[in-house]
């Protein structure tokens, strides 16, 4: 059996944000040569930290044949009966999610969560697509404070019509202490 990988894709500003100041995202740009049809469907699990599930319009379901886990101390799984509510047990939830059968996971967002798993060495992919912007402000990439993460460029591909990067980075195992 193959374990499932948990990729961390997002789209980010040239200065390293994958929100704008206040949350806001509209400076993305939809390139028309990106195939985010097919990229969604790699995955069959979805992980996001509460502040990008409420962003994201809190409380709505996903597609058919998708799961979405979110990564909350504070909100009650009563009140979000579409999602699945991970509190304080996240490593076991996903140290399971991991070895079972099926798709990959989206590392959806945000900066928080992709600190704690990556601590965690649960990253396996960082997936960034370089939106041209400078935002000057938002939500980086990696909330601070981090420990460094190691990576190897696996993949790249220029989008000319916009000027979007897509970069796709292996994490290396972190050091040891």
């Amino acid at each position: 059996m193959t374990r499932r990988r948990i990729r961390y894709c997002v789209a980010a500003s040239l200065d390293g944000y994958i929100a704008g100041p206040g949350g806001k995202f509209d400076w993305i740009l939809m390139d028309p040569d990106i195939d985010f049809a097919g990229l969604t469907e790699q995955f069959d699990i979805y992980f996001m930290g509460r502040r990008t599930f409420e962003v994201a319009g809190g409380g709505q379901s996903t597609a058919p044949g998708k799961r979405t886990f979110v990564f909350s101390r504070t909100l009650r799984q009563d009140d979000h009966p579409n999602v699945t509510i991970v509190g304080d047990d996240w490593r076991e939830v996903v140290r399971a999610l991991r070895g079972k059968d099926g798709k990959d996971i989206w590392l959806f967002g945000g900066g928080s969560l992709f600190r704690s798993l990556a601590e965690e060495d649960l990253v396996d992919t960082v997936e960034v697509t370089v939106i041209p912007i400078v935002l000057g402000g938002g939500t980086p990439l990696i909330e601070e404070p981090a420990e460094r993460i190691r990576l190897t460029l696996t993949d790249h591909r220029i989008y000319e019509k916009t000027g979007t990067v897509s970069l796709t980075y292996a994490v290396s195992p972190a050091d040891p202490d």
